[in-house]
């Protein structure tokens, strides 16, 4: 038997995307309570980077990263790939700071957390969201929990939860929009990443590197090409997180052992960063990448998705933390006003412009890294491009700043006109589609104007 409990808005997740929502809503008054199926702190599979993007977020909601205190400031990014390394910093922007950030996600998204309950969230640890709960119209009002012991074992005990705002934010597991009848698309990129720590000796002269690296090419230590990218990104005190991503518009996608090539990868780095498998000190993680708005409607009729649930991951890095916290920030903001509205037609009819604001905020971008994608599954022209590429450092700063996203909407900068242009030519991502299951209400095109 079910015990209940009521709140004004309830989130599945208490990630980066739960966590940002509970706090933009604790800060406005609301009374949220998120369900967290794990407790703090967990590990997650990630890069542990936090872009220029995910920054701005994390201080429109005042939360201190001075240097040390488990924050690395990193000043820009560097590229290797033909033999050849281009250091490009951040870019000088209207919008975006000039730095980026990396901490472990153990450690950030307890500090999220921590944030959202001092600011009068309710978190409940060890609640497994199982599906969401539906009133008589079908409309989505709440969710149901199975409780799990200390050790995160099933205990039979389950709890219903019910509110008439929902935002599903529980990452690539996605358990909750499933549960609601949302279908992953089969039309938009997927990627799996694959990532370990390492320490850096202390004789190595990349012990307290301050740039975020990225190999576009991967070798292994006979210098023999592997597929996909890898990432180097430094966490202070000799730490440092390697991983990899590979994109399912490669050939080899699913055919190969990601943790073999990420071993052998590790073998080419001994010479420039001191690494090898005798300096690896956690296990070997994997996780898959949603990307592109691959889960669509991003609202049905009492919820919203957020993050990862919603395939928020960019085509061009893989990077997702900063559009889950900035798409949780835009859910609460409309959730706080449709709670203002005095029957649930309007209520309703606020949230529904969710998909429309994130469309407008990303739509062209994920579009643009979807035919990047696609492209790079070439191996001929990917090596054409770096070849080109890596001898043309403008061009690479160029690069850089489209693919973080660093671009200001109406700048007046080459880089600005220039992505405004592509964006123009090349149709959006729509957060709407085909991905409705039976008894799914989508969003009207009347309703989301």
């Amino acid at each position: 038997m079910a015990t209940e409990t009521t709140s004004q808005v309830l989130i599945a997740g208490g990630g980066p995307a739960g966590a940002t929502a509970a706090w933009h809503l604790a800060n406005a008054g609301v009374q949220v309570t998120v369900l967290e199926k794990t407790a703090y702190p967990r590990e997650k599979v990630c890069g542990d980077g936090l872009t220029p993007q995910a920054v701005r977020e994390m201080n429109l909601m005042g939360i201190r990263h001075a240097p040390g205190d488990g924050w690395q400031h990193i000043k820009g990014l560097r590229l290797v790939a033909e033999g050849r390394a281009v250091e490009v910093p951040w870019p000088q922007t209207h919008t975006w700071p000039d730095y980026a950030l990396v901490r472990t996600r153990e450690d950030f998204d307890e500090v999220l957390a921590n944030h959202a309950r001092a600011a009068g969230a309710t978190i409940l640890e060890r609640h497994s969201v199982t599906t969401v709960l539906r009133a008589e119209d079908g409309t989505v009002n709440g969710l149901r929990a199975e409780l799990l012991d200390p050790r995160g074992r099933k205990t039979g005990e389950f709890r219903d939860f019910h509110a008439p705002i929902v935002i599903a934010a529980d990452g690539n597991s996605t358990r909750t929009a499933v549960s609601a009848g949302l279908a992953k698309r089969d039309d938009r990129p997927m990627g799996v990443a694959v990532r370990a720590y390492y320490e850096i000796p202390d004789v190595s002269p990349r012990h307290d590197h301050d740039w975020m690296e990225s190999w576009l090419q991967l070798p292994d230590a006979q210098g023999n090409l592997l597929p996909g990218y890898g990432w180097l990104f430094p966490l202070g005190g000799g730490t440092v997180n390697v991983g990899l991503g590979i994109l399912d518009t490669s050939p080899q996608f699913g055919k190969l052992n990601y943790r073999s090539i990420l071993k052998d990868w590790s073998g080419a780095l001994t010479e420039s960063w001191g690494l090898s498998e005798d300096t690896r000190t956690s296990k070997i993680l994997s996780a898959a990448l949603p990307m592109g708005f691959n889960r669509t409607p991003q609202y049905v009729p009492g919820m919203l998705l957020a993050g990862d649930s919603a395939g928020m991951v960019s085509p061009f890095n893989g990077e997702g933390i900063s559009f889950a916290m900035e798409s949780a920030r835009m859910a609460a903001d409309l959730a706080v006003t449709a709670l203002q509205r005095p029957t649930a037609a309007g209520r309703e009819a606020e949230m529904s412009r969710y998909p429309v604001l994130t469309q407008e905020a990303w739509g062209a971008h994920f579009a643009l890294g979807t035919r990047f994608a696609e492209l790079i599954g070439h191996p001929a022209v990917l090596k054409a491009a770096l070849a080109t590429g890596m001898r043309v450092r403008p061009l690479f700063r160029t690069v850089v700043q489209v693919m973080a996203n660093l671009v200001d909407e109406r700048g007046t900068a080459p880089v600005d006109r220039i992505v405004r242009l592509l964006e123009s030519v090349v149709p959006a991502a729509t957060t709407q589609g085909p991905a409705a299951g039976p008894g799914v209400n989508a969003p009207s095109p009347a309703n989301v104007g």
